[in-house]
């Protein structure tokens, strides 16, 4: 199963993946294997810096059969549910150990305070305050920050992430989105608008200067 999106929620510290268990033989595949449900099933854990990518499979360890339900988004059930959330536990183990994780969110409001001199607005009251807008003097909104899942940018995860939209031209949204930190907009015109993780895999830099962007084009 995926679990690739553990690289948009923060920057890898690589020099932690060895003390953490991991093993590698090229300096850019790690893999780990451990023992889930009292044993019965031998998880492998690999993970590519190159790639960005995060796997997990399960097999039986009696036999060394590939348990593909596992690897089954659809597939429910009990045994499957304590299968799952015993390997998100391996999951965000290795991303508390091993990802530098902090949130951008307030950082990125008080630039915003500082910057443009806005502070949120919440026009939707049955949302606040998992969402909320900055607005330009002409009343319209060039930031809009919400809490969605990472699921609703195409990853697989259920877990909650802080994003912001932001207005683009269009011609450069082509090259802007690279679905690592930035994605075609979610619940706006993918046209004119993207989407950023306020997670530690974002650039603040780029972030600010993608926001100055957005206030000129809604000014």
């Amino acid at each position: 199963m995926d679990y690739s999106y553990i690289f948009r929620s923060g920057k890898i510290k690589k020099d932690f993946l060895i003390s953490s268990g991991f093993s590698t033989t090229d300096d850019d595949t790690y893999t780990n294997c451990t023992t889930v449900s009292n044993g019965a099933f031998n998880a492998n854990i690999s993970l590519s810096i190159s790639e960005q990518t995060l796997t997990v499979h399960l097999f039986d360890s009696a036999t060394s059969e590939r348990y593909a339900l596992f690897d089954m988004p659809n597939a429910n059930g009990a045994f499957i549910a304590s299968l799952r959330e015993e390997v998100q536990q391996l999951i965000d183990e290795i991303r508390a150990k091993c990802f530098e994780t902090n949130d951008l969110k307030d950082d990125y409001i008080a630039w915003i305070k500082t910057q443009f001199g806005a502070t949120p607005d919440y026009p939707w009251p049955d949302d606040a305050p998992f969402s909320f807008v900055f607005r330009c003097p002409n009343t319209k909104w060039f930031a809009l920050v919400m809490k969605i899942k990472y699921r609703q940018l195409g990853l697989t995860s259920d877990e909650a992430i802080w994003v912001v939209n932001l207005k683009a031209s269009q011609d450069s949204i082509p090259a802007l989105i690279d679905h690592k930190s930035i994605f075609p907009a979610w619940h706006m015109n993918k046209k004119h608008w993207i989407t950023i993780l306020l997670t530690a895999a974002t650039d603040f830099e780029k972030l600010c200067e993608l926001t100055k962007k957005s206030y000129e084009l809604v000014s």
